[in-house]
Formats: structure tokens, C-alpha cells, sequence
């Protein structure tokens, strides 16, 4: 049996899940943008350094990639963290829900049997 919307949209935190909304916005635009300049950087083939001082620019060049790679993985594994809690939450307040309509659904045969009797009299 159905749980009515009203209570099914009173049972998620709301509060929380608005509160949220916009960091996790927020992150996921950043992680979109960066990840669609690295993808355009990684496009463009690199010459070979023409000199030792070229080639340790590079490597610096590179060390400081692998530095924002590292750091971008890391707001994007506490994105996903993030979202991983609400989903959680979701799927608390849905299992409150399934819980909560076999309650009255149980409730609901029981008044039907305790009733049946009461209308076979009423209808003599």
C-alpha cells in the first residue's frame, strides 16, 4: 500500500539536503571546468626539451600538475563522500517509509477483520 507523498516528503531532511545543494553544485561545476582544461591541455602534444634547463622546467611544469591532479582528486573523493551521505539519508527515510506502510497496512487487514464480523451483524 502507498504511503501518501505529503509523509513520504516530510520524512527526508530537507534542511540538510538544501543546505548541502550548493557546495555540492559548487564542487561539481569545479570539478567539470578543471576537468575539461586538463582534457584540452592533455590534447596538445608536447615538443622534447631542447635543453637541461627546458627539461627541469618541464618536470617542474609537471610536478605542479601532478600536484593540482592529486588535490583535485581529492575534493572530488569528498564530493562523492558527500553525496554518498545523502544518498544514505534517502535511503534511511525510504526504508522509515517501507516500514512505516507495513505498519498500516497490518494495521489497515486488522481493522478489516476486526470489522467483518461487526458488518455481517449490522447487515442481519
Amino acid at each position: 500500500m502507498a504511503i501518501s507523498w505529503m509523509t513520504a516528503l516530510k520524512l527526508i531532511p530537507w534542511a540538510d539536503v538544501i543546505e548541502a545543494t550548493p557546495a555540492l553544485v559548487k564542487g561539481a561545476r569545479s570539478l567539470l571546468k578543471r576537468t575539461q582544461k586538463e582534457a584540452a591541455e592533455a590534447a596538445e602534444p608536447a615538443a622534447p626539451p631542447a635543453s637541461l634547463p627546458e627539461a627541469l622546467t618541464r618536470v617542474q611544469h609537471l610536478e605542479s600538475e601532478l600536484a593540482q591532479l592529486t588535490q583535485a582528486q581529492a575534493e572530488s573523493a569528498a564530493l562523492l563522500e558527500s553525496l554518498a551521505e545523502q544518498q544514505a539519508r534517502l535511503v534511511e527515510a525510504v526504508q522509515t517509509l517501507k516500514l512505516r506502510s507495513r505498519l498500516l497496512t497490518a494495521g489497515l487487514a486488522l481493522a478489516l477483520v476486526l470489522a467483518l464480523p461487526a458488518l455481517w451483524l449490522v447487515s442481519r
